[in-house]
């Protein structure tokens, strides 16, 4: 049997952290787990670009709650870390939480912007302590609302 308690979605708040927000979600709540939602800023890229780093944070921490709201049918956690690394922070987190499950998003991106972009989802998989589900925006879905449900014959 698969038991999930803590769920872990890293977002940049970009689309492929929305799909793999739905997904984690819904595994909460099917599990009856906690989700946390993880937000990194890097440390290197805000002292670099921004006078106000107070400001970013207090920006990505309004973010976070508002997307943990989601409809209470699950517990949510939003975290907000400074890090030099996105991949560091969010397996050091995984580690410290407990972590059963990463749910992440990626861009896909292959050839020379994969070469050149690196992917945080490809370090995580390789260093995470826990199974990670990665998602892709465009892909098939395979959540189903509670419509689509009741028209599929049983």
């Amino acid at each position: 049997m698969i038991v999930l308690k803590n769920i872990l979605v890293p977002t940049d708040f970009g689309e492929p952290a929305e799909a793999a927000l739905r997904y984690g979600r819904t595994l909460a709540e099917a599990f009856g787990a906690d989700l946390h939602l993880l937000h990194v800023v890097e440390t290197s890229l805000m002292q670099a670009r921004f006078a106000d780093p107070a400001t970013l944070e207090a920006a990505a921490r309004q973010q976070l709650r508002d997307r943990a709201t989601g409809d209470g049918r699950c517990r949510a956690h939003a975290i907000v870390k400074k890090f030099d690394s996105p991949s560091g922070a969010i397996v050091e987190y995984a580690k410290s939480a407990a972590i059963d499950l990463i749910v992440m998003g990626t861009h896909g991106r292959r050839g020379a912007a994969h070469v050149l972009m690196g992917s945080v989802a490809e370090l995580i998989v390789r260093t995470a302590p826990c199974p990670v589900l990665v998602v892709r925006p465009q892909e098939r879905e395979f959540i189903a609302d509670s419509d689509t449900l009741a028209s599929v014959p049983a």
